[in-house]
């Protein structure tokens, strides 16, 4: 009964993946639209099957996580009007644009107007959709089912005196300047070693996954057998691609390993923000920055230092303020920043006009630095202008699931870099092949015993850097 909403939901899929590589710019406005009257087609869809989804009294796990799911959809569309979600939409792709200058020109004014509607959409939705512990909650959910304000509070709470203690331990090998940083190189002979990484080494399969180039690396799966990457070639610093490539791997990873039995259901897919990243986070940080992985790749690189050198370039650590060029260690406090600002802003104790004086006070607070102007600081990222209250806390999630993923394989396979056909097939199992059939926290407890346990990310980070 789904297959007629997945079909849109290919088609817009497609249609997306195009915006972002190979679409003239003067083709947005008709892409635009057509992505907008299938968003309809596809709400309408979902719609007209719902008499059979109430109907349905599940038979076992995947019917149960089958209503689950598409249920989750009709409490949303139950709870908020329509004209409040077209409300969002039509500012946000206002903001969107008025971002983009206003980060420009350094001007937090510009935006300003915009983020205050984005808060009040944003906070009556949360009340739409209901809570228990705090409105901030119905957001979180719409990007992680089931996650919580006091959860979030406790993962931040355990998290980041730990990581400050690291911080502080660093060895002088992790924190020096590299001469990789700056070094340019040929992004014709870089794109043939993106190549052998993905196939040669990742064993990125040819017949369903490809790399294309776009302004900013993302993974969109139109079905199982095919899944897509983007990178980008910036023509220096050259571990700002190869990572993205593993990042986005991951994800490719992730999207290809679902059980085909779920191919056009709601259930192809993963059941969190959260969860996907951990997979990315896990290839890109655990897997691609290690001194194993570092040695596969080096003999591509031609370069004439040694490994050990290459190794601590791609693991270096810097207090600076841009979230995008974080390393493992630093990245989670530019989330907390992000998180303790939106949680307030959601609750009512802080305006808009708060956010640029509050964002630097946390930089320092955290990490000791602060931004040099708006641009760097409270403007630097895309989220708010594109209303994404509640999605910033998913990527210390991922971190974390990646540091317990690490954990749990080194205990039941042993880490064996080489063997990367082993660990595929070992995150098959655990977690991959179930795509959304479980909650988040459910199937964490199914794979490790275990939900959202800084712990073992502490314990992964203390391990390689102290």
């Amino acid at each position: 009964m789904y297959e007629d909403i997945w079909s849109i939901e290919h088609a817009i899929s497609l249609l997306g993946w195009d915006i972002q590589t190979y679409m003239p710019p003067s083709g947005a406005n008709a892409r635009g639209e057509a992505l907008a009257r299938l968003s309809n087609i596809r709400r309408k869809l979902l719609l007209s099957i719902r008499k059979d989804v109430e109907k349905l009294e599940p038979k076992n796990e995947r019917e149960e996580g089958l209503k689950r799911v598409l249920e989750r959809e009709y409490k949303y569309i139950d709870s908020v009007p329509e004209e409040l979600d077209m409300k969002l939409n039509k500012i946000t792709s206002e903001a969107t644009v008025v971002w983009r200058e206003a980060r420009t020109k350094n001007d937090f004014k510009l935006f300003k107007p915009y983020l205050e509607q984005i808060i009040e959409l944003n906070r009556e939705i949360a009340q739409r959709l209901g809570y228990n512990d705090h409105i901030y909650s119905a957001l979180l959910d719409l990007y992680e089912e089931g996650f919580t304000t006091n959860e979030a509070d406790r993962v931040f709470n355990e998290l980041l005196p730990n990581l400050s203690r690291i911080l502080n331990k660093l060895d002088d090998k992790f924190t020096r300047k590299y001469h990789f940083e700056d070094d340019k190189y040929d992004i014709s002979v870089m794109s043939r070693i993106i190549e052998k990484i993905a196939f040669e080494i990742l064993k990125m399969p040819r017949d369903r996954f490809r790399i294309d180039i776009s302004p900013h690396p993302f993974t969109t799966s139109m079905s199982r057998d095919d899944v897509r990457i983007t990178v980008r070639y910036e023509g220096y610093d050259f571990k700002r691609v190869i990572f993205s490539l593993i990042h986005e791997s991951g994800h490719a990873i992730y999207e290809l390993q679902i059980d085909r039995e779920l191919e056009y259901t709601p259930l192809a897919r993963s059941p969190s923000m959260g969860l996907h990243e951990s997979q990315s986070r896990f290839w890109e940080n655990v897997i691609g920055r290690s001194l194993e992985f570092t040695r596969l790749i080096y003999p591509y690189l031609n370069v004439k230092d040694p490994v050990e050198d290459v190794y601590y370039y791609f693991n270096n650590v810097k207090r600076q303020p841009i979230r995008v060029d974080a390393d493992e260690v630093t990245y989670n406090f530019h989330i907390a920043i992000r998180y303790e600002i939106e949680k307030k802003a959601i609750e009512g104790s802080i305006n808009a006009s708060d956010f640029p004086s509050l964002f630097d006070d946390l930089m320092e607070k955290y990490l000791g630095i602060r931004p040099r102007n708006v641009g760097e600081g409270v403007l630097q990222d895309v989220h708010w202008s594109q209303g994404s209250f509640g999605y910033f806390p998913t990527y210390t999630l991922g971190n974390i699931i990646a540091g317990m993923t690490y954990y749990h394989l080194k205990r039941e396979i042993g880490f064996n870099v080489n063997d990367i056909d082993g660990i595929k097939e070992w995150l098959r199992n655990k977690i991959h092949k179930y795509g959304a059939i479980y909650p988040p926290k459910e199937l964490q407890l199914k794979a490790f015993n275990e939900a959202y346990n800084p712990a073992r990310l502490i314990q992964y980070l203390e391990e390689k850097y102290v």
